[in-house]
């Protein structure tokens, strides 16, 4: 198969989609990689180091889309890309579509085949593709949190972990999943009063049986949330319903309730957002106010570390590339029910339910297509 790896362009995306040692893998197998050249740049990966791989490195974005069967990348295409992806032609990236109509709208026009990474699902609804970003997303929503409760950067002033004689910060996160167990253990480490809130009692239990003394599990529900957030400095949103938008935990009205300087760090935005006043922000600009409140609601908090996360990121999605460039994506997934599952859109048809219901359009079973 031929393998395109364009440069990502939305603003400040430093990952790649793939490194040298996946471009040694995939050439001896057989794949062909194109690889459009600087693009392993901001991950710290040269032109020369993908050549040395086996990769042919191609000058733009447009030679890049052009030659590929299948399209490897990181984010979701952004507007100038649209007219470049083919009918046919595979996409295999993070998406996010219940998020963003013109997007679905898009990629329903192009006849494209779509294979979201955050759809890809293993038997016990684990999400294989998304953790590794879940897992730097949520140390990374601590780190930012803790830097903009600082005063020059709009925050209360509040040290995460105090000192002695002086109270730590108190930080709220909202969904005890992956992002949300791994802010509280930073939170936790950092010295924070750490409170963790799901739906789930068993996954509370577990939460409260592994994480340390100062980090307290609560029930979520509407009145819990609404008590809690008065007092807490730090706001993490870390909730995920696969392929479906956040529902919205955090309403408008609340902001009134909180202290003025409150910093909310949305995790879930990329999925619409779980905080109601969410926008996607960008590197570049991450945060705005409103009624006092700082928001934090950057798109793609991982592409601030994109050495960490490339890494990490390559090392979940290399084997099912492997299986869709080796067997083609229809047999992949009549073979592999988990990137079944990651089938978002084919010839012009939604074909996973929850991004339908996101925007009522007509839906269709992926096994239609096999």
């Amino acid at each position: 198969m031929i393998i395109g790896v364009p440069k990502e362009i939305k603003n400040n995306e430093n990952r790649v989609a793939v490194t040298p040692a996946g471009v040694i893998e995939l050439s001896k197998n057989g794949h062909q990689v194109y690889v459009q050249s600087t693009a392993g740049l901001g991950s710290g990966f040269t032109d020369e180091q993908y050549e040395e791989a086996g990769a042919t490195v191609l000058p733009t974005i447009e030679e890049t889309y052009a030659i590929a069967e299948m399209i490897m990348k990181v984010k979701e295409p952004i507007e100038p890309e649209y007219k470049l992806i083919k009918k046919d032609q595979l996409v295999f990236t993070y998406f996010h579509f219940a998020s963003y109509e013109p997007l679905t709208k898009a990629m329903m026009a192009s006849g494209a085949v779509c294979l979201a990474y955050e759809t890809v699902e293993k038997p016990d609804r684990s999400l294989p593709l998304l953790v590794p970003m879940s897992e730097v997303a949520g140390r990374m929503s601590i780190q930012e949190g803790a830097k903009y409760l600082e005063k020059p950067m709009g925050g209360r002033g509040i040290l995460l972990g105090g000192v002695p004689g002086v109270r730590p910060a108190k930080v709220l996160i909202l969904g005890g999943g992956v992002v949300g167990t791994n802010a509280a253990k930073m939170a936790a480490g950092m010295g924070a009063d750490v409170t963790i809130m799901d739906v789930s009692l068993p996954r509370l239990r577990y939460l409260d049986y592994v994480m340390p003394a100062n980090v307290n599990s609560f029930i979520s529900n509407e009145f819990n949330i609404r008590e809690l957030i008065r007092n807490h400095d730090l706001i993490v949103g870390a909730v995920l319903i696969p392929g479906a938008k956040a529902p919205h935990l955090i309403t408008r009205d609340m902001l009134k309730e909180m202290n003025p300087g409150t910093v909310l760090v949305d995790v879930a935005v990329d999925q619409g957002g779980c905080i109601e006043t969410c926008r996607p922000t960008t590197h570049q600009d991450p945060t705005y106010v409103i009624d006092g409140i700082l928001h934090y609601c950057v798109a793609n908090m991982p592409g601030a570390v994109p050495y960490t996360s490339t890494l990490a990121l390559t090392n979940a999605t290399l084997p099912y590339a492997m299986q869709l460039a080796n067997k083609g994506w229809k047999k992949a997934c009549q073979d592999n029910r988990e990137l079944l599952l990651g089938l978002n859109v084919i010839n012009g048809e939604i074909v996973y339910e929850g991004v339908a219901k996101a925007f009522n359009l007509p839906f269709a079973p992926a096994e239609k297509f096999l």
